[in-house]
């Protein structure tokens, strides 16, 4: 399986949002729209997914904690259902004072956990506190996690938590060694199926952003390496072959991959292509 990663827009054209989700239509079984990520704000995600349903194409809808309490959580589950948006993924979310609302308060009323229950609670049909709604719905619901995480007892832990919950699938933060995540799934011995987040390097100076910048990421010092050693204008091809050497390390480990191109989507299908893990033409169901 393979899903993609969009960004809403801050502001209501969606052309540009459109023109990728449609580049990668025949190429990723789903789309995964997030949720006005490190507190910027953007677009809420179900309006979006509901439009990329019109275009024929499956939608994942991010849903965090930090701007919802309890009640707005499952309203907006069950308002996503009424528009045939049933797949979704529940994390915390950053925290206002990194965004662009800095004054703003963060809610995170819930848990990533507390979320998968509910949503569960709502397929029996039944609210979080018990009482019983008109109508059942039919999610599919998933959480994240990172096999790369500083604190790895606890991330184990933590994604086994998840797991108990009800989370159906989960999707790695990026990761970039797939020792770090065979040592994961032998220590957590999940039942459901894992999408390994890949976010393609695109240069050294990219690399070292990350493992400056974002917790829980880290690229390896042999990746590094492999930047220094070719010419500027090599490294575009080079985070391409990167990307895909990845995905075929972690193919036999996972059930598929999430691709976090971050402006990066026109180079999703060489990367695909590269890494075999679809058919000639790179196609779905090929």
């Amino acid at each position: 399986m393979i899903t993609a990663e969009l960004t809403p827009p801050k502001g209501a054209d969606l052309s540009e949002l459109f023109a990728k989700a449609d580049q990668l239509k025949a190429l990723v079984d789903a789309v995964n729209l997030t949720d006005s990520p490190r507190a910027r704000l953007a677009v809420e995600p179900k309006s979006v997914g509901h439009l990329l349903l019109d275009r024929g194409i499956e939608p994942i809808i991010q849903i965090t904690a930090r701007d919802r309490n309890r009640i707005a959580i499952q309203s907006d589950l069950l308002g996503g259902a009424l528009l045939g948006l049933n797949n979704y993924v529940f994390m915390s979310g950053d925290q206002p004072s990194s965004g662009d609302h800095p004054e703003a308060k963060g809610v995170f009323d819930w848990t990533a956990s507390d979320m998968l229950r509910a949503a569960r609670e709502l397929n029996r049909g039944y609210d979080s506190s018990g009482n019983e709604i008109k109508g059942a719905v039919d999610l599919f619901v998933g959480a994240t996690t990172n096999p790369a995480a500083h604190d790895f007892k606890g991330e184990v832990e933590n994604t086994k938590r998840k797991i108990a919950a009800g989370a159906q699938f989960l999707q790695t933060q990026a990761l970039y060694d797939s020792v770090l995540l065979e040592k994961f799934l032998e220590a957590v011995q999940p039942d459901v199926a894992i999408l390994v987040g890949i976010i393609p390097l695109k240069s050294f100076k990219m690399a070292e952003w990350l493992n400056a910048n974002v917790p829980g990421i880290r690229v390896p010092d042999t990746l590094l390496k492999k930047f220094l050693a070719v010419d500027p204008e090599q490294e575009v091809q080079t985070g391409i072959d990167m990307a895909a050497a990845i995905i075929r390390d972690v193919r036999a480990l996972a059930g598929g991959v999430h691709i976090m191109a971050m402006g990066w989507e026109d180079f999703i299908p060489a990367i695909v292509a590269a890494s075999g893990i679809r058919g000639h033409g790179g196609t779905k169901g090929s």
